[in-house]
């Protein structure tokens, strides 16, 4: 009796072994490398149009205020040199013209491979010529502060100033952790960033409907301090519907506002 007691202990236990180690082995499985090369990412994901967020920020210390911008993103599908391309164009609008900013971006519609970014912040442009080897310096625009900006890098990189449009394509799902190869233009060099789905939520809109929703989440140094992000992304539609980010001595949210906000780019006067 003693015997078979002992054997089912050792049984009962191998199997909890074993258990475990599948369960391991199953969460390493879980994390997906994003590299361009793997073409990773579900372009078609990435719906053409305009999208408006309320982007605002808010500091503890300070509880009568709050600091808001505005932004634009607007995505086109467009030929160049009869590739087929996306075309990103951003306009951030602050209270002052001090704080407006934009930016474009070029990628293939193929795998989303950068081939040009430009952006204006504070008055100061600078354009980038963008390859599977390097970024470099765009002599063709005349107000570009980085033309002779060059660097190399071992592998291809994604747009960190497209890290929203990346998400919407990332095949999202409970417990997945991403580390996606991105690199953020005119800077050091490109940064394998990680990024874990810890969970989803329903997020409730107008008329009491509700929207599921991908929680991912990432963490960063900011000024020799812990910082993170938290992005809303919709199961249904792969679209980004709000962010909270926590950083020392404050906060930071976006959220999208409803397609019955009008586009303020028609009403602009070119000046």
């Amino acid at each position: 009796m003693k015997i078979a007691k002992l054997k089912f202990a050792c049984i009962t236990a191998l199997l909890i072994i074993l258990l475990i180690s599948v369960q391991m082995k199953s969460a390493v499985a879980q994390v997906d490398t994003i590299r361009l090369k793997d073409k990773r990412l579900n372009t078609s994901a990435l719906k053409p149009g305009m999208r408006q967020y309320l982007v605002y920020f808010q500091m503890p210390q300070s509880p009568k205020a709050l600091r808001y911008w505005f932004w634009l993103r607007n995505t086109q599908v467009q030929k160049n040199n009869g590739e087929s391309v996306f075309v990103t164009s951003q306009n951030w609008y602050g209270s002052d013209t001090a704080s407006y900013r934009s930016v474009y971006s070029v990628n293939r519609v193929s795998d989303f491979s950068p081939v040009y970014h430009s952006e204006t912040v504070g008055g100061k442009n600078k354009s980038f010529h963008w390859s599977a080897e390097k970024v470099t310096g765009a002599d063709t625009v005349a107000i570009n502060t980085q033309k002779d900006f060059v660097i190399n890098y071992a592998e291809p990189c994604f747009n960190w100033n497209l890290d929203i449009e990346t998400f919407e394509m990332l095949p999202l799902a409970a417990g997945k952790i991403f580390v996606i190869n991105f690199y953020d233009a005119g800077f050091d060099k490109p940064n394998y960033v990680k990024y874990t789905v810890t969970g989803s939520e329903e997020i409730k809109t107008y008329d009491n409907q509700k929207i599921d929703c991908w929680k991912l989440y990432t963490e960063s140094d900011f000024k020799g301090q812990r910082a993170t992000q938290t992005f809303w992304i919709s199961k249904k539609g792969h679209e980004f519907i709000k962010e909270e980010d926590v950083f020392p001595g404050g906060y930071r949210y976006k959220i999208k506002m409803p397609a019955t906000a009008v586009d303020l780019l028609t009403r602009f006067i070119e000046k």
